[in-house]
């Protein structure tokens, strides 16, 4: 029974407004449109911070990871990325194409290390070297912790953090033979501030900014900073798996992420893809090379007041 409560808890705010059914979409041109989303980020027109650079995006076939390969891309880096999802790879491989980018899709699944190891030496063989690495690749499963199986717990961990540790320890060397670089690792809020449920993620997000941190200590005479950007909700794919609205139309998901945002984050909406990764490209850029083990939170002001 409790385990139940905890369930229906996590999906209280968003539960009723599935609940409203078909009544949601009606609303869509006078409220899904408001608070929901913001404009997108402002791309900063002209500017090409990674001209000339490699840049390696992991977990990029949707979500944060693919809107931060079409702004590198955008930025003039040589883009390599990876995910397991071939369709939607290619979708963005020819959507940077079509931008007059330049980016190798690579289908990789960062639970297993050879995968992983052919992934980077295909990027590096096919643009000579590698200066950038974004690594991004992440899943979540929500249950009480008393409900995870062992194989659970194992998938959740493995991915999030073991993916990590096995990118790491092929774009390094690459890194070095460059002169070094900039490593950024996606992590969470839930890093900071967890929340009922999920048990196997926070420990996760959390062990990813220990492992930034011994990243960044081992290898700043390297020339290489490692830095971990910490999401909070952003709209993705992946967020409307764990709210179980995957087939809800855009127009009901929008007003049920509004509704969640106005009563949880300071700032009163979910993030967009593209203002998370514009954080990426930030960390991942020249412009700051005194910024290196860090773990900087973009999530609306969520996490001050508590989580």
């Amino acid at each position: 029974m409790a385990d139940e409560q905890v369930k229906r808890g996590r999906r209280k705010v968003l539960g009723a407004a599935v609940g409203l059914g078909g009544g949601l979409v009606g609303l869509s041109a006078r409220v899904a449109l408001g608070s929901a989303r913001p404009a997108v980020a402002p791309r900063r027109i002209g500017v090409r911070r990674f001209e000339g650079k490699v840049v390696i995006v992991t977990g990029a076939t949707s979500g944060i990871g693919r809107a931060a390969a079409l702004a590198f891309a955008a930025e003039g880096a040589k883009v390599g990325f990876c995910g397991r999802r071939e369709q939607l790879g290619r979708a963005v491989e020819q959507e940077i194409a079509a931008a007059g980018g330049e980016a190798t899709y690579v289908r990789t699944d960062v639970l297993v290390e050879e995968e992983v190891q052919a992934f980077v030496e295909q990027v590096v063989k096919a643009y000579g070297r590698l200066n950038v690495a974004f690594n991004n690749a992440g899943i979540t499963l929500e249950k009480p912790l008393r409900l995870f199986s062992r194989d659970e717990w194992d998938l959740v961990l493995n991915t999030n953090l073991r993916g990590v540790f096995l990118a790491l320890k092929y774009e390094i060397p690459h890194l070095i033979a460059s002169g070094g670089g900039n490593v950024v690792v996606t992590s969470s809020t839930n890093a900071i501030a967890s929340e009922a449920g999920r048990a196997a993620y926070a420990a996760s997000k959390r062990a990813l900014v220990g492992l930034v941190q011994c990243a960044a200590l081992d290898y700043a005479q390297a020339g290489i900073r490692v830095n971990a950007l910490l999401p909070g909700t952003t709209d993705t794919a992946l967020v409307r798996g764990v709210a179980g609205t995957k087939n809800v139309p855009d127009a009901a998901w929008r007003v049920m992420a509004s509704i969640w945002g106005k009563s949880h984050v300071p700032q009163g909406r979910m993030a967009t893809p593209e203002e998370i990764a514009s954080f990426a490209l930030a960390l991942a850029s020249d412009e700051h090379p005194y910024l290196s083990g860090a773990a900087l939170a973009i999530d609306g002001g969520k996490t001050a007041h508590g989580g």
